[in-house]
């Protein structure tokens, strides 16, 4: 990291006094990477904002552990992992993500105390939630946030749960399953996590018929191009003649990735890297690896070209993209690469219903 601007950008961010500071941080970061777009290197790009977003995320964290403090709480009474899902867990944030937020802490056999410690880390994830809110972070929309009970427990709590998913999979359960996957660490003492991936995997095993439920949730969003190679625009509203970058290209690849990760017992959580790692198990080819890469990366800097916009002091996108403002070459390649993520939702399909056979 030999930039000097990056560097004075995350030492700002590491010495925030409170949550004004932060914020001018965030704003900072969001214009700095903003001005970078037609530079950087896609994958760059997106490493080093997502870098300055986990320093972010950890100064909040920090500041809300102060906060607490303060108030009189103390301080953590046992280890915990902060943890990130969704883009966040794959460190493929845009500059309007939302929060995917969950945590884990230690377990503590006394009654007593362990109810101490649920109040604890009840009251510090809503404090963060708050501080990133204040940062321009919204919450999420399905309430995958670590001030929700169901997303911040102990360990042994947290495996209970997973069981219950794998054992009762719902639509919702098995949703939830596909998020915990996507879950990283990213403040704290991460080996929570990790025994907290041993369970789900374990769980993987007992129940080979779960991945059938998965690959009914993983084909919910259908990549936008029709049988004869053309986009599948939008048809009304104000984003007529848009198409849905966000989940009509990326999210159907992300999921298609996921689930074959999954199944082979791959733990990155990086879309790109699990296609590094399938490729390493001889799931993907030389040559479907690439092809996949490439295309990812083509909607991962699509996905830039959305409208960014603020609304009420939060970082907002719909995701959709006119695609007027592509030149002809650019929707040559657009349709190329949702040709390819059609096909390998295809693969999907045939190779999960092989193995249930």
């Amino acid at each position: 990291m030999s930039d000097p601007q990056r560097l004075q950008l995350l030492r700002s961010i590491n010495e925030a006094a409170d949550a004004d500071a932060l914020r001018s941080s965030r704003d900072h970061v969001n214009d700095r990477m903003a001005s970078k777009r037609s530079e950087l290197p896609i994958d760059q790009f997106y490493t080093e904002l997502n870098e300055a977003y986990d320093a972010i995320i950890i100064r909040a964290i920090s500041l809300a552990e102060a906060h607490m403090a303060r108030v009189g709480m103390g301080s953590p009474p046992v280890p915990y992992a902060y943890l990130l899902f969704g883009s966040g867990g794959r460190g493929e944030q845009t500059l309007s993500s939302d929060q995917d937020s969950g945590l884990v802490y230690e377990n503590e056999p006394n009654a007593e105390k362990a109810e101490a410690n649920r109040n604890y880390f009840a009251q510090l994830s809503k404090q963060v939630v708050i501080v990133l809110e204040r940062l321009g972070f919204p919450r999420c929309e399905g309430n995958v946030l670590s001030d929700n009970p169901s997303w911040s427990m102990c360990l042994s709590s947290w495996n209970k749960q997973l069981d219950d998913w794998f054992e009762q999979p719902s639509w919702e359960a098995v949703r939830y399953l596909l998020i915990v996957a996507d879950g990283r660490s990213v403040h704290g003492t991460s080996s929570l996590l990790d025994r907290m991936k041993d369970h789900f995997f374990a769980n993987m095993a007992k129940h080979p018929n779960i991945v059938g439920r998965m690959l009914e949730n993983t084909m919910r969003h259908k990549v936008l191009v029709g049988i004869f190679g053309q986009l599948l625009k939008e048809r009304y509203g104000e984003d007529t003649g848009s198409i849905d970058m966000k989940y009509g290209a990326y999210i159907p690849m992300v999921n298609a990735i996921r689930l074959l990760a999954i199944q082979q017992g791959i733990r990155s959580t990086s879309t790109l890297e699990r296609m590094k790692a399938l490729h390493a198990a001889n799931v993907l080819s030389e040559e479907d690896a690439q092809s996949y890469g490439q295309a990812f990366q083509l909607f991962l800097q699509l996905r830039l070209m959305t409208t960014e916009k603020l609304e009420r002091g939060m970082y907002a996108n719909n995701g959709k993209l006119a695609v007027r403002s592509l030149t002809r070459e650019m929707i040559e390649q657009l349709k190329k690469g949702l040709r390819i993520g059609k096909r390998l939702q295809r693969r999907i399909i045939k190779e999960t219903s092989v193995r249930l056979k």
